[in-house]
C-alpha cells in the first residue's frame, strides 16, 4: 500500500472544502473524507496483518523512500510497524467522529473543516515517518492549526489560550529540534578517544533517517545531553509535568471537534515521539533518565487527579484527567519494560479515544444546556438518555472499569511497572494504583451531579443527541469497548514493534 495516501487523502479533501459553493457541500466534502480516511485505515490494517502472517519480519513495512532536500540527506522516507499504525486508526476515528460532531458548524464552516482535515494531514504525516527532518515537518504541521480553531471558534479566554498553547508548543518544538540536530550531529560518531576517520572507524554520513540512526553507535555523553531536549521537547505536547499548563485552557477553550483533537491525538504525538525517538534512538539515556521520568510522571498523575476534583466546569474536568491520564503514558516508557511499553501505547490509544468521546458528549450537553457548571446542571438523563449514556461510558471508562479499554491500558502499565524490583518502581506504581480512587472520586461525583437527580433547568423537547452525534459516539465507543473486551488484537499488534525498541533497550 502506498502510505502517501494518509496525507494526500486528506489533503486534498481539506483543498476541496475550501472550493465548495456552500456550507452543506463542505460538510458532505469533509464527511467523505473521514470516511475514506477510516477505510484506509482498515485496509492498511488488514494488508499489514498478512504480512506479518506471511512471514514479512521487516521492523518497517510499506516503506517508500524519496531524496527530499540532498545537501542535508534529507528524505521523504515513510513506513508503519504496529505502533504507527494503532495510532493511524486512532487518528481515523477520532477524525470522523470530529466531523460529525461538528455538522451543524455555522460559522465559517469551510475554513474549520480544512483546519480539522489539516490537522489529520500533520498526524498522519508524523506517525508514518521515518525521517525525524521529516517528522518534525509534519509535527509543526499541527501547530498552527490548533492556534486557529481555538482563537477563531473558541469559547471563553479563547485568544490567551489560542497564544499560551502555541508558544508553549512551538518552546517545545524548538527543543525537539536541539535533540534531532544532536542525533544527526553526533550519530555514528565514536566515544571520545576514538579517531574518526581511522580505518577501525569510519567518518559517519550525516543522514536523519530514523531506521540508520537506530543502528548507528551515538556517543553516550551526546545521549546524556541531547536526551532530555528530546523528551522534555516532545513531552510538552504530550502533557509531561511542569511543562502541561497549556492543556487546561486549550482543551477548555476549544471548540468540541478541536477538543477532541488535541486531546485525542495531538497529545499522542508527544508519547509517540518520546518513545520512537527519544528512547528507542538513545537507550543509554533511557536508562539513565528513567528515574527522574517516572517521578515527572507520578507527580502528573496524582496531581492531575486531585487537581480535577477541584474542578466545577466539565471541560476542566475532562482537561485535567487528561493531563493525569497521560502521566501514565510516560510512566509506562519510563520504566523501559516491554509489557509497560506496551502498556503505554495501548494507553494511547485508549485515552485518545475515551477522552475524545467525553469531549463530544460535553460539547453536546453543552450546545444544549449552555452550560459547562457541574452545579448548574442535573437530572439530564431524563431528557438526553443517549447523550447521558454515552457520558457515563466515558466517565466508566475514564476510571478504569473492566470491560472498556481504560482497564486493559492500565493494568498493562501497572503489571509492567510492578516488573521493577526497586523500592522506588514499586512506589511509584503504588501512587499510580491509588490514583484511581481519586478518579473515581471526581468521576462518580461529576456523572451523578450532571445526569441524576432533580431537573435544575427547563425541560425541552428534542433536546438528544441528532443522527450525526450519534454516529460519532457509537463510533467512539465501540473502540472502547472493542478494546477493553477483546484487547488481545491490540496486543498482539503492538508486540513486534515494541519488542524492537526493548531489544534497542538492552544492548
Amino acid at each position: 500500500m502506498n502510505l502517501s495516501l494518509l496525507v494526500f487523502v486528506p489533503l486534498i479533501t481539506a483543498i476541496a472544502v475550501l472550493l465548495c459553493k456552500g456550507a452543506r457541500q463542505a460538510r458532505v466534502m469533509a464527511l467523505a473524507g473521514a470516511v475514506v480516511q477510516v477505510l484506509l485505515a482498515f485496509v492498511l490494517l488488514s494488508l499489514y496483518r498478512d504480512e506479518r502472517l506471511a512471514g514479512n519480519k521487516a521492523l518497517m513495512l510499506f516503506e517508500s523512500d524519496r531524496t527530499w532536500f540532498t545537501p542535508l540527506n534529507i528524505h521523504y522516507h515513510i513506513g508503519v510497524d504496529g505502533i504507527s499504525l494503532a495510532m493511524i486508526l486512532l487518528t481515523a476515528f477520532v477524525v470522523l467522529a470530529g466531523i460529525l460532531v461538528s455538522w451543524a458548524m455555522d460559522i465559517l464552516p469551510k475554513e474549520f473543516f480544512f483546519l480539522l482535515l489539516f490537522l489529520s494531514v500533520g498526524a498522519y504525516g508524523f506517525f508514518i515517518s521515518l525521517d525525524l527532518f521529516t517528522l518534525f515537518f509534519f509535527l509543526e504541521v499541527s501547530v498552527i492549526p490548533k492556534f486557529l480553531l481555538i482563537g477563531i471558534w473558541g469559547s471563553g479566554k479563547k485568544e490567551y489560550s489560542a497564544m499560551k498553547l502555541a508558544l508553549m508548543l512551538m518552546g517545545g518544538s524548538a527543543l525537539v529540534l536541539i535533540g534531532l540536530l544532536g542525533l544527526y550531529f553526533n550519530a555514528g560518531m565514536p566515544e571520545p578517544g576514538t579517531v574518526v576517520g581511522s580505518l577501525n572507524f569510519p567518518r559517519p554520513v550525516r543522514t536523519f533517517d530514523l531506521m540508520t540512526i537506530s543502528q548507528e553507535s551515538i556517543p553516550t555523553v551526546a545521549q546524556y545531553v541531547f536526551f532530555p531536549f528530546l523528551f522534555v521537547g516532545f513531552g510538552v505536547f504530550g502533557a509531561l509535568f511542569p511543562f502541561h499548563t497549556w492543556v487546561p485552557d486549550g482543551h477548555s477553550s476549544a471548540p468540541t471537534a478541536a477538543s477532541m483533537f488535541l486531546a485525542g491525538i495531538s497529545m499522542k504525538l508527544g508519547g509517540y515521539g518520546c518513545l520512537r525517538v527519544a528512547t528507542f534512538l538513545m537507550p543509554q539515556a533511557a536508562h539513565y533518565y528513567s528515574p527522574f521520568i517516572i517521578v515527572l510522571s507520578t507527580i502528573a498523575i496524582i496531581y492531575g487527579a486531585f487537581a480535577t476534583m477541584m474542578q466545577t466546569d466539565l471541560k476542566y474536568i475532562n482537561a485535567y484527567s487528561s493531563v493525569s491520564h497521560c502521566g501514565f503514558v510516560l510512566l509506562g516508557i519510563g520504566m523501559l519494560t516491554q509489557t509497560a511499553i506496551t502498556g503505554a501505547v495501548m494507553q494511547m490509544v485508549s485515552h485518545g479515544l475515551m477522552t475524545a468521546l467525553f469531549f463530544a458528549a460535553i460539547g453536546m450537553i453543552y450546545s444544549r444546556t449552555h452550560t459547562r457548571i457541574v452545579a448548574q446542571m442535573g437530572g439530564l438523563l431524563k431528557i438526553m438518555p443517549f447523550l447521558s449514556t454515552a457520558f457515563v461510558i466515558a466517565g466508566l471508562c475514564s476510571l478504569g472499569l473492566p470491560g472498556f479499554s481504560g482497564f486493559a491500558a492500565e493494568i498493562t502499565v501497572f503489571m509492567g511497572s510492578w516488573q521493577h524490583a526497586g523500592t522506588g518502581y514499586r512506589v511509584a506504581t503504588l501512587l499510580a494504583c491509588a490514583s484511581i480512587v481519586v478518579t473515581a472520586v471526581y468521576i462518580l461525583r461529576a456523572v451523578g451531579s450532571t445526569i441524576m437527580g432533580p431537573l435544575r433547568m427547563p425541560v425541552a423537547g428534542g433536546m438528544d443527541a441528532s443522527w450525526n452525534e450519534r454516529v460519532a459516539l457509537v463510533l467512539l465507543i465501540a473502540g472502547i469497548v472493542l478494546i477493553g473486551v477483546a484487547p488481545f488484537w491490540l496486543y498482539d499488534l503492538l508486540t513486534p514493534a515494541v519488542k524492537t525498541i526493548v531489544n534497542a533497550l538492552n544492548k
